[in-house]
């Protein structure tokens, strides 16, 4: 060998350095492939917290929002949220990376704010072009990702919205997508197959269809139906909804707040709002679902006689139980101020065997049904709560709507003696015992007649400030509960 010659390398490690190289450059573009993925994922979920179709319905979103006059929200907030974990743990530059690539956001000098590039704007259409699906199953890990991902499929996708159950949050195994085109609406609710989820045939049908579906369940029919359909569609914090009805306010001239009206109803304490086309009512996110708290009986013949029902019951429960009936109907639904445990249930089945002179059978209502009894037994309490407000502030009516609505429940509990469209003014005038607020709501006197009976659940609404007079809502078809 001469003095400086290197020896051969052998045939056999030139090989592998060769390979070694190759699988270096291909594990290079690989890990800048996965780069670019989790770049755009960083950037695509923070757009769309920022985006048309959720920020004025984000509560929280909406009031970084506009916490200043600039909208520049702290980018280290919205790197807290669950679903920025993943990006977050690739440090803050890499954040910055992802979100200066974005074409809908922008981000100041020093890297620690960012807003919209755009005013927000009012989204048309969003109700027509969101579906409802079914078939789920329990929440998995990742599960709000794979949604996403399997809706895509069938066009661009504006919100996944899983829904949960009230309070305790859980899975319903249910959703409501969001489509940015009809024509991926059509795409998907005319596919065929039918979507499927782990091999399970799902069943889905329009937004609007799904209401159309509620409403027919429950019997609701023209203003019930429409004010049913509007909560399903309204339902949840709207930014918009809330600057329109401030707007309303002072076009109206209003200087004075509106009283604060609250409602203790099943151990929680809800505010009770009020508009111009809704009077009292409850937000259905505020509303506590006490599962169990519900009993249905079933062969009633078409009648109840509340007082009947109530008598044995006063002698167990500390509340009175509310019910719910409507007159032709074989059944009808009795609710607890909490859940019953067995031996209650037993009580119940075994003092109240007939009703009507007939044999009712007495079952535990499936939760969907139950969840939506409670809300409208919420929302009825919500509305006594609101009388019973206007009484203690001496007044009928809003201003010049007197005995339109004010005036015309007469006096709100004894019937509707001036009723809605007669036109009377007149002011009623309670007697001190029906507007003491020691008195329990839904204990009245005896041999008292009336359509709609006052939520025994209501109890004394609290925190009144001002003095406007809140509107009294149409009573809706039901007959409801009277002690």
């Amino acid at each position: 060998m001469s003095a400086g010659s290197h020896p051969a390398q052998p045939e056999e490690a030139l090989v592998t350095n060769g390979e070694t190289a190759a699988t270096a450059e291909k594990e290079s573009m690989n890990g800048d492939a996965n780069n670019e993925e989790l770049l755009e994922g960083a950037r695509r979920q923070v757009e769309f917290y920022f985006a048309d179709p959720n920020l004025p319905f984000d509560k929280f979103m909406w009031t970084l929002h506009t916490a200043n006059a600039e909208h520049w929200v702290p980018i280290k907030t919205i790197t807290s949220f669950k679903r920025m974990r993943e990006y977050t743990e690739k440090g803050h530059d890499f954040i910055l990376r992802a979100l200066r690539g974005s074409t809908e956001l922008e981000v100041d000098e020093k890297g620690e704010n960012i807003r919209r590039r755009t005013e927000v704007a009012p989204p048309k259409g969003n109700f027509e072009r969101s579906v409802y699906a079914k078939g789920f199953g329990n929440e998995e890990p990742g599960m709000q990702k794979q949604l996403e991902e399997f809706f895509e499929k069938y066009g661009k996708v504006n919100a996944v919205r899983m829904r949960r159950m009230d309070g305790s949050k859980e899975f319903k195994g249910s959703v409501f997508v969001e489509f940015a085109t009809m024509s991926s609406v059509e795409t998907f609710l005319n596919a065929d197959p039918k979507p499927t989820w782990n091999g399970e045939e799902l069943l889905t049908m329009s937004k609007g269809a799904y209401c159309d579906m509620k409403i027919k369940e429950k019997g609701l029919k023209g203003k019930a139906a429409e004010l049913r359909k509007e909560k399903i569609s309204r339902k949840g914090f709207n930014a918009f909804r809330d600057m329109e009805d401030a707007s309303k306010g002072k076009a109206n001239g209003k200087k004075r707040e509106k009283p604060e009206v609250y409602l203790e109803f099943m151990g929680s304490k809800i505010r009770v709002y009020d508009d111009d086309d809704t009077a009292g009512y409850v937000k259905e996110e505020d509303i506590p679902f006490i599962k169990g708290a519900t009993l249905k009986f079933t062969g009633c013949g078409g009648d109840a006689n509340f007082t009947e029902m109530k008598a044995p019951l006063r002698e167990r429960f500390a509340r009175v139980p509310y019910i719910q009936f409507s007159k032709g109907d074989d059944h009808g639904l009795v609710g607890f101020d909490k859940a019953l445990t067995e031996d209650e249930i037993a009580y119940v089945k075994e003092i109240l065997k007939t009703v009507n002179s007939n044999e009712v059978e007495w079952t535990v209502p499936d939760e969907e049904e139950e969840r939506a009894f409670q809300v409208d037994r919420a929302n009825f309490a919500a509305r006594s709560a609101l009388s019973r407000s206007q009484l203690r502030n001496g007044s009928s009516s809003r201003g010049g709507r007197g005995g339109g609505r004010g005036g015309g429940r007469g006096g709100g509990r004894g019937g509707r003696q001036s009723g809605r469209g007669n036109g009377h003014r007149d002011k009623f005038k309670p007697k001190d015992k029906d507007t003491s607020p020691s008195k329990p709501i839904g204990e009245e006197q005896s041999g008292e007649k009336r359509k709609r009976a006052v939520e025994p659940d209501g109890g004394p609404d609290v925190g009144v400030r001002g003095a406007s007079v809140p509107t009294i809502a149409v009573a809706k078809k039901a007959k409801t509960d009277e002690s």
